[in-house]
């Protein structure tokens, strides 16, 4: 197969599914016959100093398997599904053109479908119209917005958690804005007609039989994070004046519960309520877990793979090199 044949592989999956391990397998099982170069898909990656509340891939693994789109923006600065369509299509081709094969890894599955099915240009960020949305969650609370917005865009609303202030204020102002729900500017037509080769039959689903399995999972890897200083992370974040709590990169699962505990041990002048924020932290993340798994059973093409059975490395292994087969002219 030729280094343009090569098709795109992914492997999407909720948080703590195990898909940088099955990523960093598929690529030692392949290098016999195609190098492999990784493409992060995932919005809380992008950031530099966010390196523990992210599980991002160690230096190690790294260095093992080239990575991109890790470590590419500040915390303050801007990055969109737009944005990261345009990087991914480049890179795709560039690693293409070393000989190597993409794989796209990751659980932001609004880059995924961004990228399988395209986006239309959504409408600009409305300073005005913004201040009117948030000046109504003051009044109102975030889950009545949510209820609002359910009202006019009952297919975004289904995806967001009604606590989810972030993505319920840009879906409002796109409705507000163009007259139009955020979920129209989704729709599989965009990519018709795709000359990259990036198809929902080369996305591989790490999905767990039992969710109790992955609870376990993301409790643990809580912990862990605590354990080797997430805290002490997010307190520097916290040092630099051009970081704050609404910043995209600071409203990422967990770095949201830790900045709130310290605003509060900061305003009572007590001590930090470790448990409360570890009982905050987890039950965000096993919601954010939730939603990715909704994601991807809209993904009707995947391919998917029980994560948490015996085997299931080999079985995503056997998988990608059953679809490079499958691919080959």
């Amino acid at each position: 197969m030729t280094a343009t044949a090569l098709p795109c592989i992914a492997i999407a999956g909720p948080t703590a599914s195990g898909k940088t391990a099955g990523a960093l397998a598929v690529a030692a099982a392949l290098a016999s016959r195609h190098p492999v170069e990784v493409i992060s898909v995932d919005s809380a990656l992008v950031y530099r100093g966010m390196d523990i509340g992210t599980a991002k891939p160690s230096p190690a693994e790294r260095a093992a398997v080239p990575h991109h789109l890790i470590d590419i923006r500040e915390p303050w600065e801007p990055y969109s599904a737009a944005a990261f369509v345009q990087d991914a299509t480049r890179l795709i081709a560039e690693i293409r053109a070393r000989g190597a094969l993409p794989l796209l890894v990751g659980g932001t599955m609004l880059y995924f479908k961004a990228l399988i099915d395209g986006l239309d240009p959504m409408p600009a960020a409305d300073p005005d119209v913004r201040q009117g949305i948030e000046a109504r969650a003051l009044a109102q609370g975030w889950p009545a917005l949510h209820a609002e917005l359910a009202q006019v865009d009952p297919v975004t609303a289904a995806r967001l958690a009604p606590a989810d202030s972030q993505r319920i204020q840009r879906a409002l102002e796109v409705w507000e804005i163009s007259g139009q729900p955020l979920s129209a500017f989704h729709t599989p037509e965009k990519r018709a007609a795709n000359a990259d080769g990036i198809s929902a039959e080369g996305l591989f689903s790490l999905e767990p039989d039992d969710r109790a399995w992955l609870h376990g999972r993301i409790a643990a890897r809580f912990d862990a994070m605590l354990d080797h200083g997430f805290l002490e992370e997010v307190q520097r974040l916290r040092a630099d004046p051009r970081n704050h709590a609404d910043l995209p990169a600071m409203r990422c699962v967990g770095y949201r519960q830790a900045w709130q505990a310290l605003d509060a041990q900061a305003a009572n002048g007590g001590a930090l309520d470790l448990a409360g924020l570890r009982e905050r932290g987890i039950a965000a993340t096993r919601q954010l877990a939730k939603r990715q798994i909704t994601w991807l059973r809209g993904m009707r093409q995947r391919q998917r793979i029980a994560c948490d059975q015996p085997g299931a490395q080999t079985a995503l292994e056997r998988a990608v090199w059953a679809r490079l087969e499958q691919a080959a002219p």
